[in-house]
């Protein structure tokens, strides 16, 4: 047994690390959808809007609903039709009048009504009405039916409203594995999505946990800090359930983690020797306090902007909010390193933004994603599921929770209720915590951002970290409405984890010098595996708080 404290903690992180990537290798190599006789319909209870259970045994399938299913479709159409289009709507066009049609005696309105479309009607339970991938009939009940899908209005061609960028990228990927092994998305659905899941969400997450253990070990002051955050990482967080569906957001995480360890590598590069570590090491572990590690000649410089660049700007393409963290990179790099920044951060980061406008040009034929449509004919067409319901009438689910709340209602459920930022996962209240500390040091972060002043903690983490959560945060309360969907936590938050995980440390610090606090944290820790735990074979299901409210008399949104 090793006495040295370095040398236990590199053996119990890479134990954490192993540990939560079998976990996470076992759990996508038994994904499929599965049938809960609590999620669905009871015929002897009037009014019930769940769905009704299937008539017969469903086919065994590793989509989970509409939110992959609209990205594995575009991938399957991809490569096998070399289009973006998932399915396609043959109207049929009633050409009655429509002075009659509308009660209206303006014969430019009933021309531009016509222009508009406004006249087509499809019967969209009629099959011949539709076809493509998401309307094969052996398909439609069990496997490739979406919700998740626009109608380009001048085309009537069916697309995934999800931004076509990561949905091409990882058609490249299937093209490889279709050509070498011959196993196919129609054939063998089950065999490429466990693969493609293992290769775009298994192996990146054990490179985010390295990573994670590196900040750990950089600027943790005790044991106990550094291990309490790389186990948070590896067990308590949104990124765990998420790991076995094609998702945007697990794969924006990895991307600001690589930006963020980036931009934290070149402040180490140039700030300033500082004296030995202060703090105590964890208790039962013993060491005497070590010194400043510093980076190696020439690491945290060139290539280390170059990689904040990309990834920052290929994290705002898989998350449009994490824009704000892409432009505190660049204006924190363009502080540090002008010339640097102007000649390397910027032409990294046009890379994955060209990408993005240009795959959404080659799928929409406009630079405007899908997203930006909301509320237009992309959205609203006859038979879609976010169509509003007429005037006096209520959609019900949770889509559709604005009809059944007010915003002060949304907005603590989004902070602290059944889908709570702190009430399902509390580590974030620590991190909180280290934010709000950390930033009410002005004077002593401003001596240290002029002066580059000698600090055993980047100066810019926690008040980056606020600004960034209150941005974020206030954004969704003030634009979403529906917690992100059918789903365990709110999702669009995720990419903001290995920020909050940083900020998260110095707190651990301080909690691990006494007993009480290590109660604390544990108790903490503890809460947010287990919600994160929850249902853990699939993401898309409510939170344990949601469905407790439920069990207790609580309508929900039905």
């Amino acid at each position: 047994m090793t006495t040295d404290p370095a040398k236990l903690r590199r053996w119990i992180y890479h134990l954490i690390l192993a540990i939560a990537f079998a976990i996470a290798c076992g759990r996508i190599a038994s994904v499929q959808r599965i049938y809960e006789p609590a999620f669905h319909r009871d015929l002897a209870k009037a009014g019930d809007r769940r769905p009704v259970w299937p008539s017969s045994r469903p086919d065994a399938m590793p989509m989970f609903g509409s939110n992959d299913r609209a990205r594995w479709a575009t991938i399957r159409s991809l490569v096998h039709d070399h289009s973006y289009v998932i399915g396609k709507r043959n109207p049929t066009t009633h050409v009655a009048s429509a002075l009659a049609a509308f009660g209206t005696t303006d014969p430019l309105q009933a021309a531009v009504l016509y222009q508009t479309g406004s006249l087509v009607r499809t019967d969209v339970s009629n099959p011949s009405s539709h076809s493509g991938i998401i309307f094969k009939p052996k398909f439609k009940e069990h496997g490739w039916a979406t919700i998740d899908r626009v109608l380009n209005p001048n085309t009537l061609e069916f697309l995934s409203s999800k931004p076509p960028l990561l949905s091409t990228l990882l058609a490249g990927v299937y093209w490889i594995f279709l050509n070498v092994t011959g196993l196919s998305l129609i054939d063998h659905p089950t065999i490429v999505v466990r693969v493609m899941l293992v290769l775009v969400n298994a192996l990146p997450f054990a490179g985010y946990l390295w990573l994670l253990t590196r900040i750990a070990e950089r600027w943790g002051m005790t044991d106990w800090g550094k291990i309490y955050i790389v186990a948070a990482g590896a067990f308590a967080t949104l990124i765990s359930p998420f790991l076995v569906t094609l998702n945007n957001h697990t794969i924006g995480a990895f991307a600001v983690m690589a930006a963020w360890w980036s931009v934290l590598r070149v402040w180490d590069k140039m700030s300033l020797p500082a004296p030995a570590r202060r703090g105590v090491e964890g208790e039962g572990v013993g060491g005497a306090p070590s010194p400043r590690a510093h980076l190696p000649e020439g690491e945290g410089g060139r290539v280390a902007i170059v990689t904040a660049g990309f990834f920052s700007a290929f994290a705002a393409s898989m998350e449009m909010p994490a824009l704000s963290f892409a432009a505190a990179c660049f204006v924190l790099l363009l502080w540090w390193r002008p010339g640097r920044t102007l000649l390397l951060f910027v032409p990294a980061a046009l890379i994955p933004a060209a990408a993005f406008f240009g795959t959404n040009y080659l799928a929409m034929g406009q630079l405007r994603p899908a997203q930006s449509e909301f509320g237009s004919a992309w959205y609203e067409y006859e038979g879609s599921h976010w169509k509003p319901p007429p005037t006096g009438e209520k959609k019900f689910g949770i889509d559709w929770a604005k009809h059944h709340e007010s915003r002060v209602d949304y907005a603590l459920h989004v902070l602290v209720g059944h889908h709570g930022l702190f009430s399902l996962t509390p580590i974030w209240l620590l991190s909180l915590a280290g934010m709000i500390l950390g930033s009410l040091c002005l004077r002593s972060l401003w001596r240290q951002a002029l002066f580059k002043e000698a600090t055993d903690f980047p100066w810019f983490v926690q008040p980056l970290g606020l600004a960034l959560t209150v941005v974020v945060v206030g954004f969704y309360l003030v634009k979403s409405d529906n917690y992100g969907g059918y789903t365990n936590g709110l999702r669009w938050l995720m990419w903001l984890t290995p920020i909050w995980l940083t900020c998260l440390l110095p707190v651990a610090d301080w909690l691990g010098q006494s007993r009480f606090g290590r109660w604390v944290g544990g108790l903490f820790l503890g809460i947010s595996v287990f919600s994160v735990s929850y249902q853990l074979w699939s993401p898309w299901r409510h939170p344990w708080i949601f469905d407790l409210m439920v069990e207790l008399g609580w309508a929900g949104y039905q």
